[in-house]
């Protein structure tokens, strides 16, 4: 089974999505959008940007800003 996008509506009314892995595991939560039309660019934003993403560490202290 691969991955999945899902998209919810939170407690506050807002829209989020969150990729699954294949076994279920979340392993990305999106911010929250005002719309369900944002949220879905939200995703095509990942989609599209993910592939060639740099993967870069940061020092603990500058990830805590």
């Amino acid at each position: 089974m691969s991955g999945k996008f899902e998209i919810y509506e939170d407690k506050a009314g807002k829209f989020r999505f969150r990729l699954k892995a294949g076994n279920g595991e979340i392993i990305a939560i999106g911010e929250a959008y005002n719309s369900k039309g944002a949220c879905e660019k939200g995703i095509d934003s990942v989609k599209r940007n993910a592939p060639t993403a740099e993967v870069k560490e940061i020092p603990r202290e500058a990830a805590m800003k």
